[in-house]
């Protein structure tokens, strides 16, 4: 028989990793600390720095929270194990209530510590300090920063725990329980990986994401890693003031055409091999004549019916980096999601074909 407090475990484990990460659905759900807080977080527009003073602060206690609302939950999930009376527990949970009940206590001690001074004493303020003019402290380096954010001109791109955003003075990274600001004319830039996904969850077209190396000469300022898709590396480039190297020598695909055409590549890099027969010699591509043509349509699919793919009787005469840009001349561009599943014509007899059609010539 199965245990009651099992499905209650799962589920919870489910949950906090949800909370503490939060998917689009818990956003779209507004079950997110920003939403819950919202009043008393105010506006992130009007005071950015403030803002997010409060919100690391309060994401600090009500996480803390979230192994005491699992002994809560357990108390009536497991009525059993007499958890309400915690005298009576068995040594395991005592632990485990001692530490549940710690841990709230000691985040609200560090952000008392952290209020101190009016809010001198919190990580992100120490931070500001540090590019504080002599005269100055760093509510003013706050207020410069608050200037910026609020105007419509800035670089701002991912997800509430992973922001990216550029001012003209100001590279800023947000996450959950922090925001690495550092200042333009201090910084090196370096592209140091790169990581390219066949489909994307949130747009179902292929996606690269590089991890660019933000290096401040400030030496109270930590190195940290922004990442954003590569189609925002243009952008991102116009409103830095600063060059990015490129250490790791990677390819940039900043188009979404670029990004489809690796996409293509591997797809057909999988499918059946065409074996070139003894007596036939290849010449080169008609697309660009710089390398021989290695690729042949060959019809794999197997339904019948109008719309679906046609026999192809045309020897290789195509490469496969122009074949692949053939084909994503052909589709939709409104709608990049359906272009792997799509058919076009040959460009040379007009037989449709799919990406299963279309093999490497051995």
């Amino acid at each position: 028989m199965e245990r009651p407090e099992a499905p209650f475990t799962l589920a919870y484990v489910v949950f906090v990793f949800c909370f503490v990460f939060t998917p689009n659905e818990f956003r779209s759900a507004g079950v997110t600390v920003q939403n819950l807080f919202s009043g008393w977080l105010g506006s992130e527009d009007v005071g950015f720095v403030q803002y997010h003073i409060r919100r690391t602060s309060i994401t600090l206690l009500v996480h803390s929270l979230l192994p005491l609302g699992y002994y809560l939950g357990m108390c009536i999930a497991a009525p059993d194990k007499n958890l309400w009376y915690v005298h009576s527990a068995s040594e395991g949970w005592q632990l485990y209530f001692a530490v549940s009940v710690a841990l709230p206590l000691l985040s609200w001690a560090v952000v008392l510590h952290w209020s101190r001074i009016k809010w001198g004493n919190h990580p992100i303020s120490k931070n500001l300090a540090a590019h504080a003019l002599p005269q100055s402290g760093w509510r003013a380096v706050a207020s410069s920063i608050n200037t910026e954010f609020r105007r419509i001109d800035k670089f701002a791109t991912g997800a509430p725990g992973a922001r990216v955003i550029v001012t003209d003075t100001w590279v800023m990274k947000v996450t959950t329980y922090y925001v690495h600001v550092a200042q333009q004319q201090d910084i090196h830039l370096t592209v140091v990986n790169s990581k390219q996904h066949e489909l994307s969850p949130d747009f179902n077209t292929p996606v690269q994401i590089l991890t660019i190396s933000v290096a401040s000469i400030n030496p109270s300022v930590k190195p940290f890693d922004i990442r954003l898709n590569s189609t925002e590396y243009g952008e991102l480039r116009e409103k830095l003031h600063a060059p990015i190297r490129n250490a790791a020598n990677v390819v940039i695909h900043q188009t979404l055409s670029d990004l489809f055409l690796e996409t293509f590549k591997s797809y057909v890099e999988a499918n059946e091999v065409y074996p070139l027969p003894s007596e036939q010699v290849l010449e080169p591509c008609i697309g660009c004549m710089q390398v021989n043509a290695n690729t042949k349509l060959l019809r794999l699919c197997q339904e019948e019916g109008e719309g679906e793919c046609q026999q192809c009787y045309c020897r290789p005469m195509w490469c496969l980096t122009c074949l692949g840009k053939w084909f994503a001349s052909r589709q939709d561009q409104q709608r990049p999601e359906t272009w792997l599943s799509s058919r076009v014509p040959c460009p040379t007899c007009r037989a449709k074909f799919c990406i299963l059609d279309v093999c490497i010539v051995r």
